[in-house]
């Protein structure tokens, strides 16, 4: 791979990784047309252009982002950009599955690549294993970036001295989007209404693998310490979470101009989301009847609710706080993610990179400029290459109790040491925390402890 300056990639993550997917994706384009012209014409370049021509890039800037606060430069870089460009075709293969699996009609403001292939070729939407024809087809785009994402990754990485290790958190990342992917459907299926199980999906299809994933990844093709990883892993994880909170949010009131998704839709389908299930127990805490029955419509059969059912339905999750409830847990979780980054041994003007990042991503005000960060304990070098600041990755915090009246507890992070990993046992109270330190026996274990602390494997 040719060398890349990072001070360079530094003002521009994006176009740096646009750069490198182009060049990737030609030479596919280019064996898919050897292959078979018109497989080439209606997928392959399908793919292509659904990868390169929308997204926000928030899992390559992460991915980078999480190299540099780790102290990686100049050697590592072409790998690292090269492995955010991977993530971005594992994107797609996520969000053209998705569309199929919801039967939604548009993605970044343009027809779904399922629906374009109905429309295409004319196809009856009779009923099909996967739908229609059209959704048979996207199956296969989907299968087809995913196999781009690990030929991509594969080449990244190879001379990496850390290829091992980046590849073990690549197939733990792939394997926590099915999983994810798999108990959100399986929820709508069985009706499970559960608030644990709303967020268990949320960390394994969206907070491990939008955010701690790509984090891990940069680091550790960095070659970052134990505790660098450990922060990043646990700061990821938590702002993973909020959001996916903000996403469900978004998809309930959101402005479709900026989704590129039309209003409700997850209301619409009834899709098991935290959002819904504080609602629920909000209006079963208040005795609600009237509130219940307008969320019951939401679990019918598919696109059974119609615009005023959704209209109403965002009545009660204002009108019973549930709105209110889970833009505080944004902000919280967002909070802590902040509070891990800023104990641990990081490039400081890097995780204040991040730290920007992650706000963004969850929707939330900056919470200073993006190059801004408190000098490390000890600098040399420029400003991007700074020595990292000495000191553990351990997160400050005492218990917090369940607060009196609301339907969830906050999480309970008295004696956590702030890295969450995938390999890290669930510990319930009264056991000794990361930190050889016993956990308080009056914390009490809640459903955002099961969801963060929970091994996904």
């Amino acid at each position: 791979m040719h060398a890349l300056d990072p001070l360079h990639v530094d003002d521009d993550v994006a176009a740096a990784v646009n750069t490198a997917l182009a060049t990737v994706l030609g030479r596919r384009l280019a064996e898919a047309e050897a292959v078979d012209p018109l497989f080439a014409e209606d997928l392959a370049h399908r793919v292509a252009r659904f990868t390169l021509d929308g997204g926000r890039r928030m899992r390559a800037r992460l991915c980078w982002w999480g190299l540099r606060a780790a102290g990686g430069g100049a050697p590592q870089a072409a790998s690292a950009i090269g492995v955010a460009g991977a993530l971005e075709l594992v994107q797609t293969c996520a969000l053209i599955q998705d569309d199929v699996m919801d039967g939604s009609a548009l993605r970044r403001g343009r027809t779904a690549v399922h629906v374009a292939l109905d429309e295409q070729y004319a196809t009856p939407r009779r009923d099909r294993p996967c739908g229609t024809f059209g959704g048979a087809g996207a199956v296969l785009a989907g299968d087809l970036a995913l196999v781009w994402a690990d030929d991509a990754f594969a080449e990244a990485t190879a001379g990496s001295p850390a290829a091992a290790p980046a590849a073990a958190v690549w197939r733990s990342m792939r394997a926590e989007l099915v999983a994810g992917q798999y108990l959100d459907l399986h929820a709508q299926a069985t009706a499970n209404r559960s608030a644990a199980r709303a967020l268990r999906s949320a960390v394994l299809k969206t907070a491990l693998y939008s955010m701690e994933r790509p984090l891990v990844l940069g680091a550790t093709l960095a070659g970052g310490s134990p505790d660098a990883l450990a922060a990043l892993a646990g700061a990821g994880r938590r702002a993973g979470l909020a959001f996916q909170l903000h996403d469900d949010l978004q998809g309930a009131f959101g402005d479709p101009a900026s989704t590129g998704k039309p209003v409700g839709e997850d209301l619409r389908e009834g899709r098991s989301t935290y959002l819904l299930a504080v609602a629920r127990e909000r209006c079963e805490a208040a005795g609600d009847r009237n509130g219940l029955r307008v969320l019951e419509t939401l679990t019918g059969p598919p696109y059974a609710a119609g615009d005023e059912d959704v209209r109403r339905a965002r009545e009660v999750l204002d009108r019973g706080g549930a709105r209110a409830r889970v833009t505080a847990e944004i902000e919280r979780l967002c909070r802590r993610a902040e509070e891990t980054l800023a104990g641990a041994p990081l490039d400081r003007p890097a995780a204040a990179r991040l730290v920007h990042l992650l706000r963004e991503a969850c929707g939330l005000p900056p919470g200073g400029p993006p190059d801004t960060g408190a000098p490390p304990a000890r600098a040399a070098g420029t400003a991007s290459e700074a020595a990292r600041a000495a000191g553990t990755a351990r997160e400050p915090g005492s218990p917090t109790a369940r607060e009196p009246g609301s339907p969830t507890a906050r999480v309970s992070d008295g004696g956590r040491a702030a890295g969450i990993t995938a390999a890290e046992p669930r510990r319930k109270a009264g056991t000794a925390g990361a930190a050889g330190q016993p956990r308080a026996a009056s914390a009490p274990m809640t459903e955002f402890d099961d969801a963060l602390m929970g091994d996904p494997r």
